[in-house]
């Protein structure tokens, strides 16, 4: 991205609203510069340069940290939105050129990010070499706010969502299972008395594992809020080190992510019979997808051995 000097009496640009949403989001002028491949003294210039053209702080200065202002805070979804609808301007013309080059902005879910996507996109890659994808990573609920909001085209997450702007599409199952260390003993002699005598640690509420296993529970008349939960994690990597680590507690998560650590045995899996659950693709009901999405879309929609070919 190219950068040019900004005065302090001319509108806002595109490129300003891109650097101070990174800086926003990482709170540090390095880090953004990093991130946009630009140098930290053009971030800081252009930041000021907004800054002194709508005379307001859009950041209070805290050590060598950038922490939004209350302005700031209020201006950061409008910067935003500015922002995607330039991409989709942007997707449009190059549609209209050519359906050879561009980019899909897609989130997903940690589980689908890290162990089911990757073999996709791959795929779509080899198809469509010149086609980059923009891949960020959420849980359930940001996933599905930003595609409601224009910040992302696609998006896969865990199980059912209720959002009237987007069209759910089943892409795939999964299966939640409950593992704890291998060598913990259990506690009791019924499944009800062994889910809640455990020690949990749990993925964050937000997240498609948590509220699906929650929902599981519920199924077999079990009661979430009576577990023991030692500890809140917001990773399926995060969980399953704390989980191996700790000598007695238990945790629900994608089959894929445990099959590992349960063949080397350093994980047992509770047979607690958990539905499976689906993975979705969401797109906005009322915005047309690109070309680009389209065939993204399509090729995750293919059947397994298809992706994985």
């Amino acid at each position: 991205m190219t950068i040019y000097a900004v005065k302090a009496n001319d509108s806002v640009t595109l490129e300003q609203l891109t650097i101070f949403v990174a800086v926003a989001e990482r709170e540090h002028l390095t880090r953004a510069a990093e991130a946009l491949h630009l140098s930290p003294s053009a971030v800081s210039a252009a930041v000021r340069a907004l800054e002194a053209r709508y005379r307001v702080a859009l950041f209070d200065r805290v050590g060598r940290g950038m922490v939004l202002s209350a302005p700031g805070r209020q201006f950061l979804p409008l910067a935003k939105a500015v922002i995607a609808e330039a991409r989709r301007a942007e997707a449009a013309l190059t549609e209209f050129g050519s359906f050879d080059r561009g980019e899909v902005v897609v989130q997903a879910s940690q589980t689908i990010a890290n162990y089911w996507l990757p073999a996709r996109l791959a795929r779509f890659r080899r198809r469509y070499p010149r086609i980059e994808i923009a891949l960020q990573l959420g849980n359930t609920q940001t996933v599905a706010r930003a595609v409601a909001e224009g910040q992302a085209e696609l998006g896969f997450i865990e199980g059912a969502i209720t959002e009237p702007r987007l069209t759910v599409i089943t892409v795939a199952s999964d299966r939640l299972v409950v593992v704890l260390p291998a060598a913990a003993p259990l506690a009791g002699s019924s499944m009800e008395e062994n889910v809640l005598a455990l020690d949990w640690i749990m993925r964050e509420p937000g997240s498609g594992t948590r509220a699906m296993f929650e929902d599981g529970l519920r199924a077999l008349g079990l009661a979430p809020e009576k577990l023991k939960v030692a500890m809140t994690l917001p990773s399926n990597e995060a969980v399953l080190t704390a989980v191996r680590s700790s000598g007695n507690c238990a945790t629900a998560l994608s089959e894929a992510v445990v099959a590992p650590f349960v063949a080397r045995g350093d994980l047992a899996v509770i047979d607690l019979p958990l539905k499976p659950r689906d993975f979705v693709l969401l797109h906005h009901a009322d915005r047309p997808l690109s070309r680009a999405a389209q065939a993204l879309a399509a090729v995750c929609r293919e059947p397994p051995e298809a992706a994985l070919a």
